[in-house]
């Protein structure tokens, strides 16, 4: 005899509601997530619209953004940042590449290896910047002694105190801690390419440098434009790293756009400003996700 299933009774909410009980479980964290991203996001585009005067606040229409234009803090922090993030995502991505290429072929302990080259990463940026702090000090740093050691006159090598070469000291301890990222994902993506085109390659005699050229290069490409997204989204946001080096200075060498919002809000109490400030670093974020996006999708649109 054929067993029919039981047709399910009507709840409080009519047949429908089964179909949205699953939703009801979804329901605390959207909430959750609303509150943490869509409220702040609002909040913060009514803040921008005022002025904080020591009466309270004073609406402000526009012209925190007007601001922006005449203010040459903020164009030079810009361009710090421009600089900063264009000069740590080459050198992350050049040695990430040429980690992942290393470590991807048959070499002996390569498992050890990865796990040496990922330990940077594991360190929070505060603890890095520490250490660096201290490896960059002129007078007990290890790098001066190094220095020392090979016959150079440090005297006058102050790291961190030098505005001609504070930058790149930054520069130096993100490379150092988060070329090991680009490497994991970079690694990911050539474990990923199938043996087929590099056989193919071989047959047809095809030297190292034009498969890599024709083959892996395309086809590491999606790997190539994550690693570059996550990275610049970190890179233009860069704040606890230079905080605890630098903290901007010497001067404002090395001030970046993120220390810049920090300073305007909570040292100087303009939060109007701050949160126009904001808004700018969002906005060149969400363009830049824009284009890297539509390089990803590029791929899916010739296939």
């Amino acid at each position: 005899m054929e067993r029919r299933p039981v047709p399910l009774a009507p709840t409080a909410f009519g047949h429908r509601g089964h179909a949205l009980f699953p939703y009801f479980f979804l329901a605390p964290c959207l909430l959750l997530l609303l509150a943490l991203t869509v409220y702040p996001l609002f909040y913060l585009a009514r803040l921008s619209l005022y002025r904080m005067t020591p009466e309270g606040e004073a609406f402000a229409g526009l012209a925190n953004f007007a601001r922006l234009v005449t203010d040459g803090f903020f164009w030079r922090a810009l361009g710090q940042t421009l600089v900063f993030t264009f000069s740590a995502l080459t050198l992350e991505f050049l040695l990430g590449l040429a980690l992942a290429l290393l470590l991807h072929s048959q070499i002996r302990g390569r498992s050890l290896w990865r796990a040496l080259f990922l330990l940077p990463m594991i360190l929070p940026p505060v603890v890095a910047g520490v250490i660096w702090r201290l490896i960059y000090n002129p007078n007990l740093g290890v790098l001066n002694a190094a220095l020392q050691g090979l016959g150079f006159d440090t005297s006058r090598l102050t790291w961190l105190a030098d505005p001609s070469v504070a930058l790149a000291a930054v520069v130096v301890v993100d490379v150092w801690e988060w070329t090991p990222f680009v490497f994991l994902i970079l690694l990911a993506g050539l474990q990923a390419i199938p043996e087929e085109p590099y056989e193919a390659a071989r047959i047809d005699g095809s030297g190292p440098w034009q498969t890599f050229r024709h083959i892996t290069l395309p086809l590491l490409a999606p790997a190539i434009l994550v690693a570059l997204l996550l990275r610049t989204f970190d890179l233009l946001r860069l704040f606890d790293q230079v905080f605890i080096l630098t903290q901007g200075g010497p001067g404002f060498a090395t001030e970046t756009i993120s220390l810049y919002i920090y300073k305007t809000a909570f040292r100087f109490y303009d939060f109007g400003y701050a949160a126009a400030l904001s808004f700018v670093l969002l906005g060149a974020t969400l363009a830049l996700s824009h284009f890297y996006i539509r390089l990803l999708q590029r791929p899916e649109r010739t296939a």
